[in-house]
């Protein structure tokens, strides 16, 4: 969401500060305003989480040694120049130094709020990946983020160490929302390239000259960045969206794996979203692409496969989200935990996120239930009918683990309190712990 995002704007003028403020606030963002670049220098930094508009000829610092500085500090934060009438050289020195783009007084706000919602997502995009490659730098890390008991997702593990060992290129197929470049993180931190370059390229989010430029290159003169293919060189190379490119793109690509022999210099993963529009990548691929790609392979699961691992990934998601928002954790009811096996989950993971967050909300509220969430989500759902698809011995026995597991996590593995809420005496605990797999230990 827009509003996820902050705008600096720095301009000395303060009618013109106002007026961008108040423009791009209409428009769902935070903004913050400064008189001056030095004032700005003392809030803008590396992890600043937006973007900066600012003026480019101001008393003191001007704009453009503000765009240095700031360039400097982080090369990737967007920074949208705004010149005067006919100050053309100084808008192209700007873009060499490394601005987003600029904007021509008299401006166009439409256009001012184009460019910011470009820039905010692009800016999104960066802080998501850095926060991500820190949380996942260690691959015991990023394995413990991999959720679930299920057979499944257990095989799914041992692929992962099994492959990240490997230096063959790898295909990841899988539905949306299933966690595919979790997985490309986990298999570049697992194996023997974890200390080296790890580069993540979109192949839908640009069209086809930028792409080809972005992977192979020649950059343009004022991008110090590599082509991707360089940049990964000795690491691992992520290709989401491997079904958008191009037949120019995927010969390229051929060639270029062709020519790096074996083992390849850089390990290309390539991640495909096709499996849930009705094609396959091996469809979308030449030949002799796919074969390449795809000598060793991974299918993430869709949700809806996982049984009793949907239980308890609502159950972490919930506590993360009320430990956010300050508030209880929704109790789920054996009707409601049957609810959530049987829903098809079209969204996967991602779609699970989203419920949780919400359910906290509501509950939070005090209105709303999570059936009432899962029918939002899935208007066609027919009702959920326990007696169907599994035996109903199943449902409760998952319903009983997750209630024995979020007491013992309540009150952090004390038996004595976990006995009297439950109304168990300590035997039939013991054994119902035991039959589940679960341990006070990991309570404490």
């Amino acid at each position: 969401m827009a509003n996820a995002m902050k705008i600096a704007i720095v301009d000395d003028e303060q009618d013109m500060r106002q007026s961008i403020s108040q423009w791009l606030a209409l428009s769902g963002y935070d903004t913050e305003t400064f008189a001056s670049a030095e004032e700005a220098l003392g809030t803008l930094g590396p992890e600043y989480p937006g973007i900066v508009i600012s003026d480019i000829k101001m008393p003191g610092m001007d704009g453009i040694q503000l765009l240095k500085k700031l360039m400097g500090a982080d090369s990737s934060l967007p920074v949208i120049m705004i010149t005067g009438h006919g100050d053309v050289p100084i808008a192209v020195e700007a873009m060499r130094i490394g601005a987003f783009d600029f904007l021509e007084k008299p401006f166009n706000p439409d256009r001012m709020s184009e460019l910011a919602k470009k820039a905010t997502n692009a800016r999104r995009l960066t802080l998501d990946t850095r926060a991500l490659r820190r949380e996942l730098s260690d691959g015991g890390q990023i394995m413990s983020k991999l959720i679930g008991a299920s057979p499944i997702m257990e095989r799914l593990r041992e692929d992962i160490l099994d492959l990240g060992q490997a230096d063959g290129h790898v295909l990841i197929e899988g539905e949306t929302g299933t966690g595919k470049t979790l997985v490309a993180h986990a298999l570049h931190s697992v194996g023997t390239r974890a200390g080296k370059k790890f580069v993540l390229i979109s192949c839908g989010a640009h069209d086809e000259d930028a792409l080809m430029q972005r992977l192979f290159g020649p950059m343009q003169p004022d991008d110090t960045r590599l082509p991707a293919i360089e940049e990964a060189r000795g690491g691992t190379l992520v290709l989401e969206d491997i079904e958008a490119l191009s037949d120019a793109a995927q010969a390229r690509l051929l060639s270029v794996i062709n020519d790096q022999g074996n083992p390849p210099e850089t390990r290309i993963v390539a991640i495909c979203n096709l499996q849930d529009e009705g094609r396959t990548c091996e469809s979308a691929l030449r030949s002799d692409l796919y074969y390449r790609l795809a000598a060793l392979k991974i299918v993430v699961p869709p949700l809806r496969s996982r049984g009793e691992d949907i239980l308890t990934l609502f159950t972490r998601l919930s506590e993360q989200f009320s430990e956010e928002y300050g508030c209880d954790a929704p109790k789920v009811s054996a009707q409601e935990a049957a609810q959530l096996l049987q829903a098809p989950w079209p969204g996967n993971v991602r779609q699970l996120i989203n419920l949780a967050e919400r359910a906290v909300l509501q509950a939070r509220r005090g209105q709303g239930t999570i059936a009432s969430l899962l029918m939002s989500d899935h208007d066609q759902m027919q009702p959920v009918m326990t007696t169907e698809g599994k035996p109903l011995k199943e449902y409760v026995e998952a319903f009983e683990r997750m209630l024995i597991d979020n007491t013992m996590r309540r009150h952090k593995g004390s038996i004595a309190s976990v006995m009297e809420e439950l109304c168990l005496p300590r035997r039939t605990l013991n054994e119902k712990m035991a039959k589940y797999g679960l341990a006070r230990a990991d309570y404490l």
